[in-house]
C-alpha cells in the first residue's frame, strides 16, 4: 500500500502483511491515506513518547498520533508497543500476531474518529474492534 511505512525494531512482524491488513481495512472503511507509520518499539521507547508527548509516566500499548484534517484521507503515525503486546497477548490468550492485528486495528480506529476515553465509547471502539480482528486476523496468521 502507498503511503505506508512499518519500522519493526524487533523484527517481530512480516511488514507485507501489516500492509495488506491496512490495505483490507481501507476497503471496508473508506478511507486513504496520506500518509501512515506504524512503529514496533520497546517498552521503553513507548515509555519515553508517553512522558514527553503525553505527560503519561508508564508505559501503554500503544500511541496514536493524528495529523490528519478528516476521517477519509488519514496522516498519522502509530507507535505499537511490542513488550506490552506481549504481556497483552499472554494475558487473553492470544498469540503475538493477534494482539499486534488488534493494536493496528486500534490505531486505525482513532485515526477514524473512533474514542475510547468514556465508558460507551470504549464499549462501541472495542465491538468494532472485535469485529475487524475477526474479519482479518487470518492476514497476519
Amino acid at each position: 500500500m502507498k503511503n505506508l511505512s512499518v519500522f519493526d525494531s524487533h523484527k517481530v512482524v512480516d511488514k507485507k502483511k501489516i500492509h495488506s491488513l491496512v490495505n483490507e481495512l481501507s476497503n471496508e472503511l473508506k478511507y486513504s491515506l496520506i500518509n501512515l507509520e506504524i512503529n514496533f518499539i520497546s517498552s521503553e521507547n513507548i515509555h519515553q513518547l508517553n512522558k514527553t508527548h503525553l505527560n503519561h509516566d508508564y508505559t501503554t500499548d500503544i500511541i496514536t498520533f493524528d495529523y490528519s484534517d478528516d476521517f477519509v484521507q488519514l496522516d498519522g503515525e502509530l507507535f505499537i508497543s511490542v513488550d506490552d503486546a506481549k504481556v497483552n497477548a499472554k494475558k487473553f490468550k492470544v498469540t503475538l500476531k493477534e494482539e499486534l492485528a488488534r493494536l493496528v486495528i486500534h490505531g486505525i480506529l482513532h485515526l477514524l474518529g473512533y474514542d475510547d476515553q468514556s465508558t460507551n465509547d470504549k464499549k462501541s471502539m472495542k465491538r468494532m474492534e472485535n469485529k475487524l480482528l475477526s474479519s482479518y486476523k487470518f492476514i497476519l496468521l
